[in-house]
C-alpha cells in the first residue's frame, strides 16, 4: 500500500479542517491537511510569510501595512476558505474528500463555533484592511 493510498483512505474531518484555515489559513494548513504537500495552492499561501519578510528587508521604510500585505490577503483566503469548505454539506464533503473512506461526516456545534468565529475575525480584518489601504491611498496615511 503506498502512501498515497493511505492519504485517500484517511476520513477528513471538516470541522478540523475549517478550524485549521481559520487558525493557520495564511500557512496554508488546511490545503496540506486535505491535498498534500503537492498542493500548489497550499504552498502559495505558505510563500506569503517569506515574501512579507523580504518586502519587509528591501523596504524598510515603507508602511508597516504594506510590509504585511501578502500575508494579509492569504489570511483573508483563508477565512474565506474556512467558510466555504466549512459551509459545504457533508454529503458534498465527503464525495469530494472522503470517497474511500468509507465513513460518513457528521459535524455538529463545534463547526458552528469556528464559523461564527472565522466570520467575525474575517470581516473585521476585512474592514481593517480596507480601511487602512483607502486611507493610505487617499490621504497618504494621515490617520495613523
Amino acid at each position: 500500500m503506498t502512501t498515497a493510498t493511505i492519504l485517500q483512505q484517511s476520513h477528513k474531518n471538516k470541522a478540523f479542517t475549517s478550524l485549521l484555515a481559520f487558525l493557520l489559513g495564511c500557512l496554508g494548513a488546511h490545503r496540506f491537511y486535505l491535498h498534500g504537500a503537492k498542493d500548489r495552492w497550499g504552498w502559495l499561501h505558505l510563500a506569503a510569510l517569506p515574501a512579507s519578510l523580504l518586502l519587509r528587508q528591501l523596504f524598510p521604510d515603507a508602511d508597516w501595512f504594506y510590509q504585511i500585505l501578502p500575508l494579509t490577503l492569504s489570511a483573508l483566503g483563508g477565512f474565506l476558505e474556512a467558510l466555504v469548505l466549512g459551509l459545504m454539506p457533508d454529503d458534498k464533503w465527503d464525495a469530494r474528500y472522503n470517497a474511500a473512506s468509507g465513513r460518513a461526516s457528521d459535524t455538529g456545534w463545534p463547526l458552528a463555533v469556528v464559523l461564527v468565529a472565522t466570520l467575525m475575525l474575517g470581516a473585521g480584518v476585512l474592514i481593517a484592511t480596507m480601511a487602512r489601504l483607502f486611507d493610505l491611498l487617499y490621504t497618504g496615511g494621515a490617520y495613523g
